[in-house]
């Protein structure tokens, strides 16, 4: 029996709601989307042939909302919903809510979501199918006194997970009994608020495995194969960052080892449609085992690895399987070609610290047939606490793994995003320390490295100089001819601290600078090469008040060239943000203090102050006026981008008064907390 599929609702917003309108269109499928108040200037708006506005701002005001979802399939006369990855795309209630309507839902049916997207009912499933699993306690009595009792049983280490949901989010190791309970609080809320559902799962904990993942497609005729696996190991707070196929440490006798579990428990849920069975992989002493983690009854994120190894394009799949067609290839038919890794660009700085703010300027590297970026990222977009952190995917595919890496290292370069914090030069890093290029990577990658991967990123004093000399002339450019040199002053705030020059501008055909570093008692000789001042290429017109001026310079410095781009943020025009190519590849964010006096620099007040480091709800407040803290105590809870995040005293001091409650909405750089003067 076939389903029509004529026009596509995309129950979902961003970089996957922009990928699923390429396909549709390319199948002649007609596409809706969907969008909140702060989403009606999207991207994915006006790309799809019709939009349909749900209001509201936060996602449980509008992407969450089924029947402001079916509403708008009703007014778009819409036959068919795909729901993405996040939000509801793993709800069944939604599904059978869509099947109800007499829409056909891309997707698998109802109850293989229920019997598959609860971490405890997979197990059980796993279990009887005799796929491997950790032991664990999965039961239905969620009192903490239950948990401590099987925690006892169980021992350390172990892992506190959410039934529901994913993305990291409701997990916590434990490998302190103390730290038991704190994580099942911790874990409830998050997973409370994240999925709706607070229950929890124990499971062993395995300290230093890999993280294998086997994509199966699915029909509704009987068939299902796998697509071979995906190493998603690297990752921070239990969320992927780094994605490859094939896994340098999966033989084909394992891969078939791991697609047969995939299939087998999936077929036994009556699974239909795209899915991801999600493994722990150990070496023992005994060669590797592999245990279940969880299944994912959607489209994954990274999906684009898969379709690189393989030639195929899986949501054409999922639409074809949803109209009831067949599976177009066999298991034998499969071939997996090269290799493929995917890095998530994300609002977050280098301590996974998530970020707000707007797109003052983004430039993406040409694509082509061995490279591919998936975003929904333009010059003007706004970056908000609403939603997760994920800009966007970019992906190399070459013939051996080395050739992946070199030309995705080379794509990050070539991506700008200025305006707000982002992790594109701390994954750069990642993909060039000697661990992952071994393939060696394990969950721990970071835990381990992160702390010197980030030590390297901090910019050389040339490249410093540098960006000085990028603000500078980006606030006055050098003119052709003058009568006689002038001096300028320049001090910038980097990273906390000040540094203050006497710039010496001289006409020379090309402007030259004599840089007198007053505190260094120091010269350097720059030369501006080359000045250009350009503007934006305007990816939507609709947005053509929000774009500004780029400025992009190739200065020489010391005899080493460097070509800089630069923006002020939103927020402050004494605040740039300049990105550098040269000897060293580098971003920094500067302060021009040099019209400010010393004492009303970024840092005055800081030994006195606490100040929110992004958007966010505060959710928990563990300080009162006139209470000791010591370094590193708990002082606050923010939720941000659907995680928890807490923040901690940066020395032993006094609380002289909290200016903030709990509940309330809170901003970058607002005073959250004030010490005891002295203290």
């Amino acid at each position: 029996m076939t389903s029509p599929v004529t026009r596509l609702l995309i129950a979902n917003r961003g970089e996957i709601a922009r990928r699923l309108v390429r396909t549709a269109r390319g199948m002649g499928i007609q596409t809706v989307a969907v969008y909140s108040d702060i989403d009606r200037h999207a991207l994915h708006v006006q790309e799809a042939d019709t939009a349909y506005a749900l209001g509201g701002t936060l996602s449980a005001d509008s992407y969450l909302r089924i029947d402001k979802l079916l509403q708008a399939a009703h007014a778009t006369q819409a036959d068919a919903v795909h729901p993405g990855y996040g939000f509801l795309s793993e709800n069944a209630d939604f599904a059978q809510a869509v099947l109800d309507a007499g829409l056909t839902w891309v997707g698998p049916p109802p109850q293989a979501i229920r019997a598959l997207g609860s971490k405890s009912a997979a197990k059980a499933l796993a279990m009887a199918q005799g796929v491997p699993c950790l032991p664990g306690y999965f039961g239905a009595d969620q009192s903490d006194a239950t948990f401590s009792a099987q925690a006892q049983q169980l021992g350390l280490p172990l892992m506190v997970k959410a039934v529901a949901g994913g993305g990291g989010r409701g997990m916590r190791l434990v490998t302190d009994m103390l730290q038991l309970l704190p994580a099942l609080h911790s874990a409830r809320s998050e997973a409370l608020a994240g999925f709706g559902n607070g229950d929890l799962l124990l499971e062993r904990a395995l300290l230093r495995p890999r993280h294998i993942e086997v994509q199966i497609m699915a029909d509704a005729h009987g068939h299902c194969i796998h697509l071979g696996e995906r190493d998603c190991s690297v990752q921070r707070r239990h969320q992927k960052i780094i994605e490859e196929s094939p896994s340098p440490a999966v033989s084909p006798a394992l891969r078939e080892q791991l697609g047969q579990a995939a299939i087998a428990l999936t077929r036994s849920a009556g699974y239909v449609g795209a899915g991801t069975v999600e493994f722990l992989l150990d070496n023992t002493p005994d060669g590797p085992a592999f245990y279940l983690m969880e299944v994912n009854t959607r489209l994954q994120v990274e999906h684009p690895v898969t379709e690189m190894c393989t030639g195929l394009d899986l949501v054409e799949w999922q639409l074809r399987i949803a109209r009831g067609e067949p599976l177009p290839l066999a298991q034998a038919d499969v071939r997996l070609q090269g290799h493929a890794i995917e890095v998530r660009l994300c609002a977050e700085d280098e301590h996974f610290t998530p970020q707000t703010g707007t797109v003052r300027h983004f430039a993406s590297p040409a694509q082509n047939e061995g490279l591919r970026f998936d975003h929904a990222l333009h010059t003007g977009a706004e970056v908000t606490p609403h939603y997760d952190a994920l800009l966007g995917k970019l992906i190399a595919h070459a013939p051996t793994r080395g050739e992946a890496i070199d030309r995705l290292s080379a794509g990050l370069q070539q991506t700008a995003v200025l305006g707000l914090p982002t992790n594109r030069a701390f994954l750069a890093a990642c993909l060039q320390h000697p661990v992952f290029v071994a393939g060696e990577a394990l969950i721990p990658f970071l835990a381990d490295h992160a702390d010197a991967i980030r030590a390297q990123l901090p910019a050389c004093p040339d490249a410093q100089t540098a960006a000085a000399l990028a603000v500078l002339f980006a606030q006055h450019p050098p003119a052709q001819h003058m009568a006689s040199p002038f001096e300028r002053p320049l001090r910038m705030g980097f990273a906390g601290q000040s540094q203050t020059w006497q710039a010496v501008v001289q006409e020379l055909g090309q402007a030259q600078v004599q840089l007198r570093m007053h505190q260094a008692d120091a010269a350097h000789l720059a030369r501006i090469e080359q000045v250009t001042i350009t503007p934006i290429a305007k990816n939507n017109p609709a947005e053509f008040h929000t774009a500004v001026a780029q400025h992009a310079l190739h200065i020489t410095l010391n005899g080493l060239r460097w070509q800089t781009l630069s923006t002020h943020t939103s927020r402050s025009p004494d605040r740039w943000h300049v990105q550098l190519q040269g000897v060293q590849s580098c971003e920094l964010w500067l302060t021009d203090q040099s019209h400010s006096a010393p004492d009303t620099g970024p840092n005055a007040q800081t030994a006195t102050l606490l100040r929110a480091p992004f958007n966010g709800k505060l959710i928990a407040l563990h300080v009162r006026e006139g209470d000791p803290v010591k370094q590193g105590d708990a002082l606050l809870v923010i939720e941000s981008m659907k995680l928890e995040h807490t923040l901690t005293a940066p020395r032993d001091a006094v609380v002289h008064s909290v200016l903030v409650s709990a509940g309330q909405q809170v901003g970058p750089g607002q005073v959250l907390v004030k010490w005891q003067d002295g203290a």
